[in-house]
């Protein structure tokens, strides 16, 4: 893109023709041309020696678009994201709002999940036998590898465990239900 000094620009006659022999009507105007239009050398070695071409042009200016429908789109993503967490942020600050009015927060309902969760692992342990029970088990398995063939000799031995933990059983109960 080269500027253009007045002087090189080309110059058009405008020259009058009568286009009939009527007087009454207004004249047209034909436009001549005095020569062929004048343009500096330099301006024309400019253009015949520069490398630009009409399609590396077009493909600068596509890029140049693309460029710009990049940014817009960035600018626009940002927009959308910024929205959006802000939305999210009044969503979040609606719900912790209500959640005070209505009910436990998170704080306290994990709280109390693990005060149950300790609750439960005390239960899992095995807590010792009454004398009683234990004594009546190691009846059981003391008479059944002296009569390693014949278990049912060791009936009198079985009915007693299980009448001991049948009043293990109560006992339970009776706290349980206590």
């Amino acid at each position: 893109y080269h500027e253009l000094n007045p002087s090189y620009i080309c110059r058009i006659a405008i020259e009058p023709v009568a286009m009939g022999a009527q007087e009454s009507k207004p004249q047209a105007y034909e436009w001549k041309v005095s020569g062929p239009p004048s343009v500096s050398l330099p301006v024309m070695e400019s253009l015949q020696t520069s490398p630009e071409t009409d399609a590396s042009r077009a493909k600068l200016v596509e890029q140049h678009i693309q460029a710009r429908v990049a940014e817009e789109l960035k600018k626009l993503q940002k927009q959308e994201s910024d929205a959006l967490k802000f939305a999210h942020e009044k969503i979040a600050e609606a719900a912790s709002s209500v959640t005070e009015e209505k009910g436990p927060s998170r704080y306290t309902v994990g709280k109390e999940i693990d005060e149950l969760r300790s609750k439960l692992e005390q239960r899992k342990t095995v807590r010792e036998l009454p004398e009683s029970v234990e004594t009546a088990r190691n009846n059981v398995i003391r008479c059944l590898r002296e009569n390693d063939r014949r278990p049912l000799v060791c009936y009198d031995e079985v009915e007693a465990f299980k009448a001991e933990v049948k009043k293990l059983e109560k006992d339970w109960i009776n706290r349980v239900t206590a």
